[in-house]
């Protein structure tokens, strides 16, 4: 959630950002990524640590507040983050130094989600100027209460953070698990029998014949409608959608089965998802239906680790594609089914323990968002 200007307390004074910080910005520098010197100190710019460097500008606790290129009316990102030690800042962040009368801490949670829309100008790279951003209204509780209320959101947001980190996790565990089964499918150490994906299964692309493809009288209906982007999104199993087709839209498409793996070869290449409902599909993505000694979840952890290798070599034009016949002629192994099915099982496991970690997180985010719209409206 974005904390807005107008849902501030009126039982706090309120006073300007520039009462409360100093500005550093005069001190920073941009070093352009051909001329940055490899080193120990952290490089900083809009929304977080770019690279590392062998010199420092700053080295003290520190407020970086986004100017432009930031995450700017995303109520999913924040805009400001916490510093301190040796490191360099380049020009797309304000550098802040808070004073005596707030809290680093208080000072950094108001700001990382504080709604800046209304101050920002610019129409196609929104930027935050100083003279604007030194306007942005600050409630200034009491110094103890601003460190109570920063110590309750950082709790609460601890929280959230190991549940997230335990989701990464977990997808890293079957990662592993692969690797620990089946050795590395690049380089196949284990002397696996080797084939073309396009010989053991069935490969075809998706359809969407009529154009313009948008028509709205192909939309609107009972069918899912599977784009790239749900397929990239989906975390391994697709299991919602934006759009629907009619039956005009169903009429010059197809519906494919539910266990299909889906397989993106335009914008997104060689992100994959596994249906798990009836759906039609457009010819940016490819269907898989494997044979009887091949098993779908087994396909799409080999996948994880062709995809950059698939991503970095497709060719480009107005975006990024590859073709049918480039999949048909990958060489996958293919261990013993038996084996494949296996690793299957352990994966169906580790995606119902992830199912309730992400259910625990979306518990521990609505607490975190409710505690930040009362703590800065005075009533925590």
């Amino acid at each position: 959630m974005l904390i807005r200007q107008d849902f501030l307390p009126n039982k706090w004074d309120k006073v300007d950002l520039d009462n409360v910080v100093d500005f550093l910005d005069s001190q920073r520098k941009p070093i352009t990524q051909k001329d940055r010197v490899q080193g120990k100190y952290p490089y900083y710019g809009a929304n977080g640590q770019q690279d590392s460097i062998n010199d420092y500008i700053f080295d003290e606790p520190l407020v970086l507040l986004a100017e432009d290129g930031g995450h700017f009316g995303n109520p999913e990102k924040t805009i400001a983050y916490q510093i301190e030690g040796k490191c360099w800042v380049n020009n797309h962040a304000h550098v802040l130094r808070p004073k005596n009368n707030i809290d680093i801490r208080y000072l950094c949670r108001y700001l990382e989600r504080f709604d800046v829309v209304p101050f920002i100008t610019g129409s196609t790279r929104g930027k935050l100027t100083k003279s604007a951003a030194s306007k942005i209204p600050v409630p200034l509780p009491p110094i103890a209460e601003q460190r109570r209320i920063a110590a309750i959101l950082d709790k609460a947001d601890g929280i959230r953070r190991k549940r997230q980190e335990a989701i990464r996790l977990t997808e890293e565990l079957g990662r592993s698990l692969f690797l620990d089964m089946f050795g590395d499918p690049v380089t196949n150490p284990k002397g696996w029998e080797v084939n073309n994906l396009g010989n053991v299964g069935n490969l075809e692309r998706g359809k969407s014949k009529h154009r313009p493809r948008n028509d709205p009288s192909l939309l609107g209906g009972k069918y899912p409608l599977i784009q790239t982007g749900d397929v990239a999104n989906c975390k391994s199993i697709i299991q919602k959608y934006s759009q629907t087709y009619s039956e005009k839209g169903l009429a010059q498409s197809r519906l494919w089965k539910a266990g299909t793996l889906c397989i993106t070869i335009a914008a997104n290449i060689a992100e994959t998802g596994i249906l798990s409902f009836d759906a039609c599909f457009p010819d940016s993505i490819v269907g898989f239906s494997p044979s009887a000694k091949m098993n779908t979840n087994f396909v799409q952890g080999w996948f994880y680790f062709f995809q950059p290798i698939l991503e970095a070599s497709a060719p480009q034009s107005a975006q990024k594609n590859i073709n049918l016949a480039i999949l048909r002629d990958l060489k996958i192994i293919v261990p013993p089914v038996e084996k494949q099915e296996h690793f299957s099982k352990i994966i169906e496991n580790l995606r119902k323990q992830s199912e309730k970690l992400e259910a625990h997180l979306k518990e521990s985010e609505n607490l975190f968002n409710s505690l930040l719209q009362r703590a800065f409206r005075g009533e925590l």
